[in-house]
């Protein structure tokens, strides 16, 4: 049996159990979670892993159309209409269909005229599967988790305590593991 057989639900449960620990919510059961990340699995792979790239290619930020993603969201959500489970899965969703590239857009370090970026606001933060960054962002599989803490670090723009407190939800590692999964998928099933 391959070792990544039956991980992506298990993924999916874990980032499911720390997004609603960050937003004070009791997390769905995990067999609940694990059966939303099977059928997300499944229509993912019934769509079409997303290409990976060759060495060469640098990709481009892109997604799938809002009807599609809704769709899906309906599919993984199964008649589930709980407000922070439709947030979260929609995420996953768009996690899963983005295409890889491999410049950042830079969004989680965007300066708005207070000084100040809406991605390193802790309040932001927790409404987001992906922290402080973009459920597609390359850095996610280009950098090793410390590399990551450091870059981020360098980026901040608000206080550092802030940043060392909600490590967690700005940064998680979880969701690290669901992204690079999800590049190792392109390239086993291409």
């Amino acid at each position: 049996m391959d070792d990544e057989e039956g991980k992506f639900p298990e993924l999916v449960a874990a980032v499911l159990a720390r997004f609603f620990a960050q937003n004070a919510r009791m997390a769905p059961a995990d067999t609940v979670g694990r059966a939303l990340g099977a059928r997300l699995e499944a229509l993912v792979a019934a769509r079409g892993w997303p290409r990976a790239l060759r060495d060469d290619e640098r990709g481009a930020p892109g997604g799938m159309p809002a009807e599609e993603c809704a769709t899906m969201v309906a599919r993984v959500l199964d008649g589930a209409n709980d407000e922070l489970l439709v947030t979260a899965v929609k995420q996953l969703v768009k996690a899963c269909g983005h295409p890889e590239f491999r410049n950042c857009r830079d969004s989680f370090r965007e300066v708005a005229p207070d000084g100040m970026c809406r991605r390193q606001q802790v309040e932001r933060a927790r409404g987001r599967i992906s922290g402080s960054h973009c459920v597609d962002c390359p850095h996610w599989v280009g950098l090793a988790p410390a590399a990551h803490r450091e870059f981020l670090a360098g980026e901040w723009r608000g206080e550092p305590a802030e940043l060392a407190a909600n490590r967690d939800i700005f940064l998680p590692e979880d969701f690290r593991a669901l992204q690079q999964w999800l590049r190792a998928a392109a390239r086993r099933f291409r």
